[in-house]
């Protein structure tokens, strides 16, 4: 049977991290999740137009530090960081910790999964030929210097009268090898059809660790 995973869950500790750093006891780990998954959801809300691709958030203390990685820096920052401000205030109304806001621009958003995902989303909301956005999308990672690059949209495609599912996929994607650096993002395209999910998966390149060769030798 097809039993799949969660690309990015699968290589957590091997080459990929939590975007979620702390530890909590029992009666904690409620409302520190909580707050992680409000916190989440009202970024992805807010800076819709920022170019988010992920929120990491790391718990020291009292403190609370979230870092945003994106696209446009400068739409988060605002003038003079006169954004950034307005966000901490509108943060702390979900946490009683001292908030930190950092910035980790991307470089490369034609690289990036999640940002693949919610362009497609947005092209198929302004009415775009589906097959003409995820055509674009793979041909623009591939010249950016992705090694494959698989994208899946499913539902009512194009106004269709039966949901049905259209992927393409270029290059290289060993989803079960382990030390592949696999990128996957998942966006939702609220059209007047209903919703249409689109799916991206992303090989970047296999990930080898350095092996220390410099061990004593045993005579």
């Amino acid at each position: 049977m097809g039993q799949k995973v969660h690309p990015v869950g699968i290589r957590i500790g091997v080459n990929k991290n939590w975007k979620s750093v702390w530890y909590a006891g029992k009666r904690e780990y409620r409302k520190n999740l909580m707050e992680d998954l409000k916190i989440r959801d009202f970024l992805k809300k807010r800076l819709k137009q920022a170019g988010v691709s992920s929120v990491d958030i790391e718990r020291m203390g009292s403190k609370l530090k979230i870092t945003l990685n994106t696209s446009r820096p400068g739409i988060v920052i605002g003038k003079k960081g006169v954004e950034i401000e307005k966000l901490k205030k509108e943060l702390n109304k979900f946490t009683d910790a001292g908030v930190q806001v950092g910035i980790r621009e991307i470089k490369k958003p034609e690289t990036d999964a999640q940002l693949i995902a919610d362009n497609i989303g947005f092209q198929l909301i302004r009415r775009v030929a589906f097959r003409r956005a995820m055509k674009k999308a793979v041909l623009q990672a591939m010249k950016a210097g992705a090694q494959g690059i698989k994208v899946m949209s499913s539902g009512r495609l194009a106004g269709s009268d039966m949901a049905r599912t259209e992927w393409y996929i270029r290059g290289r994607v060993p989803l079960q090898t382990l030390r592949a650096d696999i990128e996957y993002g998942y966006s939702e395209a609220l059209t007047t059809y209903g919703i249409i999910g689109v799916k991206v998966w992303l090989f970047k390149g296999e990930i080898i660790e350095a092996k220390n060769n410099s061990s004593a030798e045993v005579d």
